[in-house]
């Protein structure tokens, strides 16, 4: 009989750091300053984006509510390619850290021999400043990265997962997702995976209810002197999120 988890599939944005409303929120704003926008995403109103995923697409779904008009797919390029810059030179200077737990879990699972991988909506160059800056250890933890540009369709759509599993060649029913919002984790339980969704500040304003198809939900993955807190499913008493948790949350755990 397998053992599972013998697969994690790890989100970025919101999973292994809060990049949201710290991170890509404040580059977007940067860009649409550089561009002479007369526009600034406080958090609220980027929360309200986070609807649409893709910051391209977010970008094209803001300004079409503003001019009245998508705007050309050569000034989204501009927009996308300076807030880019900008973002990494914000992960450069160290303003964005892994959550808590994070470097402990996947330390963990590449211990134990588990396979690791990135499946996220967000752009190539936006999971190379993060994982450069704060996991250099991931060229030997993570055998590849399913990102914004290598699907048709992101998330909530489970396109960029299904990619993940042909590529890990592993059935779907030993893998294992880390996701923090609702429509990770559609997209995840749409391919068939376990997942675990570990809450983060820019999805804890989203209802119970987008995270029903999740096996267990924690507010973080916890460390010794930071415990999570299991929101549903088994129990955590050490407050930390261990790959023998993680085995609890399939059928045979």
């Amino acid at each position: 009989m397998r053992l599972a988890p013998e697969a994690l599939l790890w989100d970025v944005d919101g999973t292994l750091a809060e990049t949201e409303l710290d991170g890509h929120r404040l580059a977007f704003n940067r860009a649409m300053a550089e561009a002479g926008l007369p526009w600034q995403w406080d958090p609220p109103t980027y929360l309200q984006l986070l609807r649409v995923t893709g910051g391209r697409e977010r970008m094209a779904v803001f300004l079409e509510q503003r001019e009245g008009l998508r705007p050309i797919d050569a000034r989204l390029d501009a927009l996308q390619r300076s807030k880019q810059a900008h973002y990494s030179q914000l992960v450069s200077a160290g303003e964005i850290q892994l959550r808590p737990g994070v470097l402990r879990l996947m330390k963990a699972a590449a211990a134990a021999g588990l396979r690791q991988a990135i499946v996220t909506t967000s752009g190539r160059s936006a999971v190379q400043a993060l994982l450069t800056r704060q996991l250099p250890q991931h060229r030997d933890w993570l055998e590849f990265w399913v990102c914004g540009e290598d699907v048709s369709t992101k998330k909530p759509d489970p396109e960029g997962y299904r990619v993940a599993l042909e590529q890990l060649g592993c059935s779907a029913d030993c893998v294992l997702a880390l996701e923090d919002s609702g429509h990770g984790v559609t997209a995840a339980h749409g391919a068939g995976l376990t997942v675990l969704a570990t809450r983060s500040a820019s999805s804890s304003h989203e209802p119970d209810a987008h995270f029903a198809a999740a096996a267990a939900v924690v507010d973080g993955l916890g460390e010794p002197d930071a415990p999570c807190q299991v929101l549903r499913g088994p129990a955590c008493p050490e407050g930390q999120i261990t790959l023998s948790y993680l085995k609890q949350l399939f059928p045979d755990g």
